[in-house]
Protein backbone atom coordinates (compact mmCIF):
# COMPACT_ATOMS: atom_id res chain seq x y z
CA UNK A 1 0.00 0.00 0.00
CA UNK A 2 2.97 2.57 0.94
CA UNK A 3 4.87 1.38 -2.40
CA UNK A 4 0.91 2.16 -4.07
CA UNK A 5 0.94 5.38 -2.61
CA UNK A 6 4.48 6.42 -3.46
CA UNK A 7 4.05 6.00 -7.19
CA UNK A 8 1.10 7.95 -6.86
CA UNK A 9 2.26 10.93 -5.33
CA UNK A 10 5.35 10.91 -7.60
CA UNK A 11 3.68 11.01 -10.66
CA UNK A 12 4.23 13.76 -13.12
CA UNK A 13 0.55 15.66 -12.82
CA UNK A 14 0.53 15.27 -8.96
CA UNK A 15 3.91 16.84 -8.03
CA UNK A 16 2.84 19.67 -11.19
CA UNK A 17 -0.21 20.26 -9.14
CA UNK A 18 1.40 20.34 -5.61
CA UNK A 19 3.94 23.14 -6.97
CA UNK A 20 1.38 24.73 -8.84
CA UNK A 21 -0.58 25.39 -5.20
CA UNK A 22 2.41 26.34 -3.92
CA UNK A 23 3.37 29.35 -6.54
CA UNK A 24 -0.48 30.02 -6.55
CA UNK A 25 -0.45 30.29 -3.00
CA UNK A 26 2.16 32.98 -3.29
CA UNK A 27 0.66 34.53 -6.41
CA UNK A 28 -2.24 35.06 -4.28
CA UNK A 29 -0.71 37.09 -1.26
CA UNK A 30 1.28 39.39 -4.30
CA UNK A 31 -1.96 39.92 -5.89
CA UNK A 32 -3.63 40.95 -2.08
CA UNK A 33 -1.02 43.15 -1.65
CA UNK A 34 -1.20 44.84 -5.01
CA UNK A 35 -4.83 45.09 -4.31
CA UNK A 36 -4.89 46.72 -0.55
CA UNK A 37 -1.54 48.18 -0.68
CA UNK A 38 -1.65 49.78 -4.67
CA UNK A 39 -4.80 49.61 -6.58
CA UNK A 40 -7.56 50.25 -3.87
CA UNK A 41 -5.33 53.19 -2.34
CA UNK A 42 -5.11 54.62 -5.59
CA UNK A 43 -8.96 54.49 -5.84
CA UNK A 44 -9.62 55.98 -2.93
CA UNK A 45 -7.48 59.16 -3.55
CA UNK A 46 -9.71 59.19 -6.58
CA UNK A 47 -12.77 59.57 -4.71
CA UNK A 48 -11.57 61.13 -1.97
CA UNK A 49 -9.90 58.89 0.50
CA UNK A 50 -12.52 56.30 0.81
CA UNK A 51 -11.67 53.20 2.29
CA UNK A 52 -13.63 50.54 0.86
CA UNK A 53 -12.36 48.00 2.92
CA UNK A 54 -14.30 49.38 5.48
CA UNK A 55 -17.47 49.92 4.19
CA UNK A 56 -20.53 48.08 4.93
CA UNK A 57 -24.13 48.10 5.60
CA UNK A 58 -24.89 47.46 9.52
CA UNK A 59 -27.74 45.11 9.34
CA UNK A 60 -28.60 45.03 13.12
CA UNK A 61 -29.12 47.49 15.61
CA UNK A 62 -26.70 46.59 18.09
CA UNK A 63 -23.77 47.88 15.62
CA UNK A 64 -22.70 51.57 15.79
CA UNK A 65 -22.00 53.93 12.93
CA UNK A 66 -18.43 54.98 12.68
CA UNK A 67 -16.79 51.39 13.89
CA UNK A 68 -14.44 49.94 11.97
CA UNK A 69 -15.65 46.96 10.05
CA UNK A 70 -13.74 44.46 11.94
CA UNK A 71 -14.80 45.87 15.23
CA UNK A 72 -18.44 46.10 13.80
CA UNK A 73 -18.76 42.21 12.47
CA UNK A 74 -18.05 41.95 16.49
CA UNK A 75 -21.03 43.51 17.47
CA UNK A 76 -23.38 42.08 15.16
CA UNK A 77 -24.85 41.26 11.69
CA UNK A 78 -23.44 43.95 8.75
CA UNK A 79 -22.65 43.58 5.31
CA UNK A 80 -19.41 44.27 4.43
CA UNK A 81 -20.35 45.34 0.98
CA UNK A 82 -16.61 47.47 0.78
CA UNK A 83 -14.78 43.85 1.43
CA UNK A 84 -16.69 42.34 -1.13
CA UNK A 85 -15.66 44.99 -3.70
CA UNK A 86 -12.10 44.19 -2.64
CA UNK A 87 -11.77 41.00 -3.17
CA UNK A 88 -13.78 41.57 -6.61
CA UNK A 89 -10.82 43.56 -7.75
CA UNK A 90 -8.10 41.01 -6.52
CA UNK A 91 -10.41 38.29 -8.65
CA UNK A 92 -10.60 40.34 -11.48
CA UNK A 93 -6.53 41.44 -11.63
CA UNK A 94 -5.61 37.39 -11.18
CA UNK A 95 -8.08 36.21 -13.79
CA UNK A 96 -6.40 38.99 -15.92
CA UNK A 97 -3.15 38.11 -15.02
CA UNK A 98 -3.84 34.34 -15.73
CA UNK A 99 -5.10 35.11 -19.14
CA UNK A 100 -2.18 37.24 -19.90
CA UNK A 101 -0.08 34.24 -19.23
CA UNK A 102 -1.83 31.87 -21.03
CA UNK A 103 -2.02 34.10 -23.85
CA UNK A 104 1.44 34.33 -24.22
CA UNK A 105 2.14 30.88 -23.62
CA UNK A 106 0.45 30.12 -26.80
CA UNK A 107 1.77 32.81 -28.72
CA UNK A 108 4.94 30.98 -28.00
CA UNK A 109 4.11 27.71 -28.78
CA UNK A 110 2.45 28.63 -32.11
CA UNK A 111 5.53 30.76 -32.66
CA UNK A 112 8.05 27.71 -31.86
CA UNK A 113 5.89 25.64 -33.98
CA UNK A 114 5.73 27.23 -36.64
CA UNK A 115 9.42 27.16 -38.17
CA UNK A 116 9.04 23.12 -37.81
CA UNK A 117 6.19 22.96 -40.25
CA UNK A 118 7.67 25.68 -42.71
CA UNK A 119 10.84 23.20 -42.66
CA UNK A 120 9.68 20.03 -42.92
CA UNK A 121 6.65 19.49 -45.90
CA UNK A 122 4.28 16.97 -45.18
CA UNK A 123 4.55 13.88 -47.49
CA UNK A 124 1.97 13.08 -49.45
CA UNK A 125 -0.95 10.71 -47.99
CA UNK A 126 -0.30 6.69 -48.99
CA UNK A 127 -2.69 6.94 -52.14
CA UNK A 128 -1.21 9.97 -54.01
CA UNK A 129 2.22 7.98 -53.75
CA UNK A 130 0.41 4.74 -54.97
CA UNK A 131 -0.88 7.15 -58.15
CA UNK A 132 2.13 8.52 -58.80
CA UNK A 133 4.13 5.29 -59.19
CA UNK A 134 0.66 4.22 -61.19
CA UNK A 135 0.92 7.09 -63.46
CA UNK A 136 4.92 6.69 -64.07
CA UNK A 137 5.02 2.85 -64.68
CA UNK A 138 1.61 3.95 -67.60
CA UNK A 139 4.16 6.22 -68.94
CA UNK A 140 7.03 4.18 -69.00
CA UNK A 141 5.06 1.65 -70.80
CA UNK A 142 4.08 3.97 -73.67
Amino acid sequence: MLKEFREFAMKGNVVDLAVAVIIGAAFGRIVDSLVGDVIMPIIGAITGGLDFSNYYLPLSSKVQSGLAYADAKKTGAVLGWGQFLTFVVNFLIVAFVLFLVIQSMNRMKRHLAAPDDAKAPKPPPADVVLLTEIRDLLKERR
